[in-house]
């Protein structure tokens, strides 16, 4: 599985292309590959989202056909997608729940304990009483989700994949209801940690986790990491 970064900030709909391209390619053969990248700030929904999940404003929503309900992609989030040929017999949940264990095995780099929520994907803090940097006033906090899940498998091949909030503006959150979760709120990296937590910082251990989680379940495992540009917005790539 190759890791491929693109640099700068990569318009949803020409990443959605060569995501498609990609998929084809993969099919017939080609070695899988993740991009790691950032989106230009935009809202996408899932096939289970409902029309009043949407914001109400007029925003601009990409739907898409991945799983999963309405989230948003911009400046601060890491989104990996891995479009890889998994191992026959194909099980999507396990291929989710190794997402999750990689990003789980991030965050337990930085020291910060993440859990799973029963009947929900995704990664998560806990429920607690405190605040992250240790102040006196203790607010109490509802579970957090820190990174989203949306994945999609056909024929065999993996699409979508993970978008992780490192040092988002999380008040782009607010104009939705994220997942379609509205008894629970949404985190960053950087909110958990008490500092900055920046995509740089992030990118090479989500990398090396994703290689190292998902070994087992593809069918090639040629580790490699590259930089190619991303075409300009609105553009196909591949």
């Amino acid at each position: 599985m190759d890791v491929v970064t693109l640099p700068g900030r990569t318009d949803y709909r020409a990443g959605w292309d060569l995501q498609r391209r990609t998929h084809a390619s993969v099919r017939d053969g080609a070695t899988g590959v993740t991009y790691l990248l950032e989106h230009d700030s935009v809202y996408t929904a899932g096939r289970r989202t409902r029309r009043d999940e949407y914001p109400t404003d007029g925003t601009d929503v990409v739907d898409v056909d991945r799983g999963g309900k309405i989230t948003w992609h911009g400046p601060g989030q890491l989104v990996a997608y891995p479009i890889v040929a998994l191992r026959s017999p194909v099980d999507v949940v396990r291929y989710v729940r190794t997402l999750e264990s990689a990003v789980m095995a991030v965050c337990t780099t930085l020291g910060l304990e993440t859990v799973r929520v029963e009947g929900r994907s995704g990664v998560w803090f806990a429920a607690d009483d405190g605040t992250p940097d240790g102040s006196d006033a203790e607010t109490p906090r509802r579970e957090r989700k820190v990174c989203a899940i949306g994945a999609r498998v056909a024929r065999g091949v993996t699409m979508h994949g993970l978008a992780l909030n490192c040092d988002a503006d999380l008040t782009a959150f607010d104009a939705i209801v994220p997942c379609g979760i509205d008894d629970a709120d949404v985190t960053s990296l950087s909110a958990e940690a008490g500092r900055p937590v920046t995509v740089d910082e992030i990118r090479p251990l989500l990398a090396s986790a994703l290689v190292e989680h998902l070994s087992p379940l593809v069918t090639e495992l040629t580790a490699t990491q590259q930089d190619i540009r991303p075409a300009p917005a609105g553009t196909a790539v591949g």
